[in-house]
């Protein structure tokens, strides 16, 4: 569903993450894990369009997002970013009802097709009695899920999430990536996100990808590659500190 050749990405003329290649089928999660700085947030931005990429090519389906429309690539690839969206006065149905703006044309009028789909978003994610709650009421966990259920409304192919858990309880945390594991299988949704909860990453994802000073250092199975003697050498940890928090 989602192919990354080459990708470099990065902020005008500067580079942060370069060479970077990997596939997602539909169904599956791969999650990045790397230092503060190290270039997930920035390979996140240049998948969903928010940054154009230095170099190499994206493609969602089989096509390239090169030529596809923004709309098309609207419609195909959708995100959860740690940004949020402007949402005074908004309520939680409101906000997910704008996650539709690819399919709504110039005027955003919702036609019924629209309103199913959100609808079936705030059915997935567990949200439909906050309906009518401002969103700005809400706590950490309950927004998160609003998020989710407006990235979710725009029925994409690709789903983008960085740092979905951060600020979350273990409560709220757990609930979302269970949430996400069960969006994942019955939307066939190819997720690409970024995880700093390595405990975690290996429960949920397919695949895992290690990055490092802005490069791929691995990529492979969460058995393979968040081990205690891997995620010692790729965080730079002393033998001390890995003995005693990671086992």
């Amino acid at each position: 569903m989602l192919d990354v050749i080459s990708l470099s990405a990065g902020y005008g003329k500067k580079t942060v993450a370069r060479d970077i290649s990997f596939s997602v089928a539909p169904g599956e999660i791969l999650t990045m894990i790397g230092q503060n700085g190290s270039g997930k947030s920035t390979v996140l931005k240049t998948l969903a369009g928010l940054l154009p990429p230095l170099s190499g090519e994206i493609r969602v389906d089989g096509r390239p997002v090169s030529a596809m429309t923004r709309g098309e690539r609207a419609k195909a690839v959708s995100g959860l970013f740690t940004e949020r969206p402007k949402t005074d006065l908004l309520t939680c149905r409101e906000l997910v009802e704008s996650g539709r703006y690819p399919h709504t044309g110039a005027f955003g009028l919702l036609g019924e097709a629209d309103k199913r789909a959100a609808d079936e978003a705030m059915r997935l994610t567990e949200t439909g009695s906050l309906a009518s709650a401002l969103f700005t009421e809400l706590s950490d966990g309950q927004r998160q899920r609003v998020m989710l259920a407006r990235a979710v409304c725009r029925e994409p192919k690709v789903l983008l999430l960085d740092e979905p858990t951060s600020f979350l309880d273990i409560h709220y945390k757990l609930t979302f990536l269970e949430l996400l594991d069960r969006l994942r299988k019955e939307r066939g949704l190819a997720v690409v996100m970024s995880l700093h909860e390595t405990e975690l990453a290996a429960k949920i994802s397919d695949t895992v990808l290690l990055i490092k000073d802005g490069r791929c250092e691995a990529i492979g199975t969460p058995d393979t590659l968040l081990s205690r003697d891997r995620l010692r050498e790729h965080f730079d940890l002393s033998a001390e500190l890995a003995d005693k928090y990671l086992g």
